[in-house]
């Protein structure tokens, strides 16, 4: 069939940029910035890219579309960049914090979204006052102090925000307006409490471990240690170092990060740690290791039509999506992956833009990581982390984002479109039960989770009076997993391997029947195998609803499909896919071998400890 691709500059203002040098990058830059500024208004304080509304107010949206921006901008200005007007941005932080003026942002009340969005004003501040600072009259000045001091009275969410009224006094100490720093000490001191060791944190309750540990905690932590001579900010550098290493297994060799809970409309902002410790000068891994998962994201990222026809970047991941977003993003939302350019403030002859990039080191083997309650491997083309789940219920489609036994960077992961169509729903990654062949359920939140070696295991409920017994383990190149199902009354069962995208111009090589799964297409094949359940199940490869999987709007998952009776029953299977079709075909002829329920009894009971995402620092 004839294909038709328009150009990738229609849909990714990035598109065709090697993201190489420094240059590049602040091209980069450049180019998704410059669609914003029709959309400013009158006064420069507001930005309003869309209709489409968030949970918050439509005011603070709009200084959500004017703030973002400014973690890109600030840099580069910081850096030497002078292609930048900062005129409009200048008339409106005294438009915006003038309460006579139209265009005034509002007051600031507790736990307000625009104490988010005061942290990129407390940056610019800091690094860049000659342009929106001392442009401004006294009493424009005296407006924008007290709208700063008034927003540091206010109580933030006791997660990740608590560093946005830390990072508000880097700009009030480089303007000269004094504040009280107790409340801020206070911050710190919560801050600590959420530290879990080895790097990680926990973002507050629920306890997610999640991208927000490395574009948020870890982010911020190194911009004060960069920026405030606070002895205190040493733990930051520390802790930052620590984690490097283990948050690079997150990362595929072809730059492709891990496709893991919430936000991810943020995109390249995972790119904010890389960006961070070259920013603070910490050299964690070689300057030219970092520069390569930093370069490599980018690069990735300029492959995927992220934009409207306008350039304006859409929310949802590799493709526009309303479905997998959050209840507080707003059209400005996904502005927050400019966090990604923070190395544009050094300039062209620091250590790590004159550094060689380096390929991807070599990660032959899995690696546990318990605070995220993952066991993450790297294939060519990947990074798979089987997940022990994590708190989820306060969340949009939680259950998706947190919940299934395994997530992946090249095939991302699924949200349900319709929870009253059990038998078309997706379920990858996981296993889905109905009792009425109408409505599904899935594992939502664990009884108990623990990490044992190599193996995770989860007791959940997918009903009151359901209990399920999960352990996965690694069988490389396979995943297993195994569910032990006690059950008062019959069920129906679904179970899911990896989506994989369809291309347009292609049909896929399906194959199902007794026991498995295929799907193949010329890019990637998935399969899901049962391994001996003590019921039969039948294999189908289902074409999935649109527009539910984060990577490819059209997808085909291999799924076992079963009837389970009152009673105890035992599931189990192995799962793959990969990028290289024939690779697969030749590893289904040698299958792990059935598990052994006793050996891994054995080893949870001698081995298990609690994962860190379910238990909390005060319990390790």
């Amino acid at each position: 069939m004839p294909t038709y691709d328009p150009p990738a500059r229609l849909f990714n203002p990035m598109a065709n940029n090697p993201c190489r040098t420094r240059e590049d990058v602040e091209q980069a830059l450049q180019a998704l910035v410059r669609p914003l500024e029709p959309f400013r208004s009158p006064g420069g304080a507001r930005v309003r890219l869309d209709t489409a509304a968030a949970h918050f107010d439509v005011v603070a949206a709009d200084f959500e579309g004017f703030a973002r921006p400014l973690w890109g901008l600030a840099p580069a200005a910081a850096g030497g960049a002078t292609w930048i007007d900062w005129k409009p941005v200048a008339r409106g932080l005294a438009a915006g914090t003038d309460p006579t003026h139209p265009e005034y942002w509002g007051d600031v009340r507790d736990r307000d979204q625009r104490l988010v969005e005061l942290a990129a004003i407390g940056l610019t501040l800091r690094l860049v006052p000659e342009h929106v600072w001392d442009p401004l009259s006294d009493t424009q000045k005296n407006n924008v102090a007290q709208y700063l001091l008034s927003a540091r009275q206010r109580e933030y969410v006791d997660n990740n925000w608590q560093f946005f009224r830390l990072m508000l006094d880097l700009g009030l100490k480089a303007i000269g307006v004094p504040f009280d720093p107790a409340p801020s000490d206070r911050y710190r001191e919560n801050l600590d409490a959420l530290y879990l060791g080895d790097g990680w944190y926990r973002d507050g309750a629920p306890r997610h471990v999640d991208h927000y540990i490395p574009f948020a905690f870890h982010f911020y932590g190194l911009i004060l240690a960069a920026l405030d001579d606070d002895p205190r900010n040493e733990r930051y550098r520390e802790r930052a170092r620590i984690f490097a290493a283990e948050i690079a297994r997150w990362y595929a060799d072809d730059g492709a990060a891990l496709v893991f809970g919430r936000s991810m409309t943020y995109r390249f902002a995972t790119a904010g740690i890389w960006g961070a410790l070259v920013f603070a000068g910490e050299e964690a891994l070689p300057w030219g290791v970092i520069k390569g998962y930093y370069l490599r994201l980018l690069r990735w990222w300029t492959r995927q039509p992220i934009a409207g026809r306008d350039g304006i970047l859409s929310v949802g991941y590799t493709y526009p999506s309303l479905l997998m977003s959050e209840n507080y993003n707003s059209p400005g939302s996904p502005y927050w992956a400019l966090k990604a350019f923070l190395p544009l403030a050094l300039p062209a002859d620091h250590p790590f833009w004159v550094a060689e990039e380096q390929p991807c080191p070599v990660r032959p083997k899995p690696t546990a990581q318990r605070h995220p309650g993952m066991l993450v491997a790297n294939p060519p083309g990947d990074a798979i982390a089987l997940a022990s789940g994590q708190q989820n219920l306060s969340m949009r489609f939680g259950a998706e984002k947190y919940a299934k036994f395994v997530y992946s960077a090249r095939y991302g992961f699924s949200v349900e479109s319709d929870e009253r169509r059990f038998f078309d729903a997706v379920f990858d990654g996981t296993i889905g039960f109905s009792d009425d062949g109408r409505h599904g359920r899935t594992r939502e939140v664990n009884d108990k989770a623990l990490i044992a070696d190599d193996t995770l295991y989860a007791l959940w409920r997918p009903f009151p009076d359901v209990e399920v017994e999960s352990w996965i383990y690694w069988a490389e190149p396979f995943h297993v997993r195994v569910h032990r199902v006690r059950t008062p009354r019959a069920l129906h069962t679904i179970e899911g391997g990896f989506a994989v995208a369809l291309q347009a111009d292609l049909l896929p090589m399906l194959e199902d029947g007794p026991g498995q799964a295929l799907a193949e297409t010329s890019a990637d094949l998935s399969a899901i195998v049962d391994l001996g359940s003590t019921v039969t199940r039948t294999g189908r490869a289902h074409r999935a609803p649109p527009n539910t999987n984060l990577i490819a709007p059209k997808t085909v998952v291999p799924q076992l499909l079963g009837d389970i009776p009152a009673g105890e029953s035992l599931l189990m299977c192995a799962v793959v896919a990969q990028g290289d079709p024939a690779a697969v075909r030749r590893v289904l002829g040698t299958l792990p071998p059935r598990p052994d329920l006793a050996a891994l009894e054995k080893l949870v009971a001698m081995r298990g400890v609690p994962v860190s995402a379910m238990t909390g620092a005060a319990d390790r």
